[in-house]
């Protein structure tokens, strides 16, 4: 534990759900937690207890990817967590694989409505549409537009075109809309829809005053800071703004809520961890604007200023992603200038870091 996560309190302790099971941590609420094959390990998942049109039944909250692991241990969880109900509709908080891969499997197999915001329903949609969808040629012309542009790191990306439908490979045809302020009447309790945006195009959170709770998907997380980048779908956002003005949103919680991360542990603290992620983003674009400072600079010569650690070529993608969203917050701040090279590459600087080089012009559309 760091020293970060000792300021948050654990009620739950060192309790894990075991695969195929699950824990219950409030009334009506159990959490299942499923491994992923990536560095991040594994996600949590929800089970609502729930009642629609007068069938009881239960309610999911994310799915995790399509593979055959997953698909076994919520077979597991059918027999062994739902007390004989079936499943009523299934929400997912957003439209990255690990929350969004099985909804399809899930939807079809208990004859269940999809509950998603309408920007993330459209974007899983495109994603799954393959080479057309996310990655490929496009993401590794813009990762070279911002310095990542060695043939051997291009052609991997390029190759990456299949990624996301080989984890989403279908999404259901159709869907009910959640947004922002909109109220969810599940088993008895109202849960209020909290949209933020910066890690998915319309995430959407889930708070439970009656209970406590707050499902925070990816939008609050405890141990680790959640991924905010920029893509070439919007090549010129700006998503840590946004990301930070959206946690704000959760700061009229109470104090005790209850948060239930996507990955990580149930956690207490919510108002300080809003303030360790400001303070977290606060020092990297510090550091970034230092090292911009000095000289003009692409996103992939910040890498070394944003992560200490070696990155495997999947890593560098998010980590791109990341440092592009720093330069950019400052860019559209006014704090750093932008200027196409020669070479074909973004740099950023201050101003006097470019009068220093000999820059005359810069470009900034924000």
């Amino acid at each position: 534990m760091n020293e970060l996560e000792k300021q948050l309190h654990y009620p739950l302790g060192d309790t894990l759900p075991a695969p195929g099971t699950a824990v219950q941590v409030a009334p009506g609420v159990k959490w299942i937690r499923m491994a992923l094959p990536f560095a991040l390990n594994h996600i949590n998942l929800w089970l609502l207890r729930d009642e629609i049109d007068g069938a009881p039944g239960w309610s999911v909250v994310d799915c995790c990817i399509s593979h055959d692991a997953a698909r076994a241990q919520w077979e597991q969880i059918f027999a062994q967590e739902l007390d004989g109900l079936p499943i009523l509709r299934v929400i997912v908080t957003h439209m990255h694989p690990d929350h969004v891969g099985l909804a399809h499997w899930l939807c079809e197999r208990w004859q269940a409505p999809l509950w998603i915001s309408a920007t993330d329903y459209c974007m899983a949609r495109i994603g799954t549409l393959g080479p057309t969808g996310f990655g490929g040629e496009s993401a590794a012309a813009f990762f070279a537009l911002h310095g990542l542009n060695d043939p051997d790191s291009m052609a991997q990306v390029a190759a990456r075109s299949t990624y996301f439908p080989s984890l989403v490979p279908a999404m259901p045809g159709m869907y009910r809309r959640m947004q922002d302020g909109d109220k969810l009447a599940i088993g008895g309790q109202v849960w209020h829809c909290i949209s933020g945006y910066g890690h998915a195009p319309e995430h959407i959170s889930l708070h439970c005053p009656g209970l406590g709770l707050l499902i925070g998907g990816d939008m609050m997380l405890p141990r680790i800071s959640t991924n905010v980048s920029v893509y070439d779908q919007e090549p010129e956002a700006n998503p840590l703004r946004q990301f930070l003005d959206s946690i704000d949103r959760f700061g009229p919680l109470d104090a005790a809520t209850l948060t239930l991360p996507s990955h990580g542990k149930p956690f207490t603290g919510l108002h300080r961890r809003i303030q360790q992620l400001h303070e977290h983003h606060a020092e990297r674009l510090s550091e970034v604007l230092a090292a911009c400072a000095e000289r003009p600079c692409s996103a992939a010569e910040v890498l070394p200023v944003l992560f200490k650690r070696a990155l495997d070529l999947h890593q560098t993608t998010f980590a791109m992603g990341e440092s592009i969203a720093h330069l950019h917050l400052l860019w559209h701040d006014g704090r750093l200038r932008r200027r196409l090279d020669s070479d074909g590459i973004y740099r950023f600087s201050t101003q006097v870091a470019a009068l220093a080089f000999g820059e005359t012009e810069h470009v900034n559309a924000a």
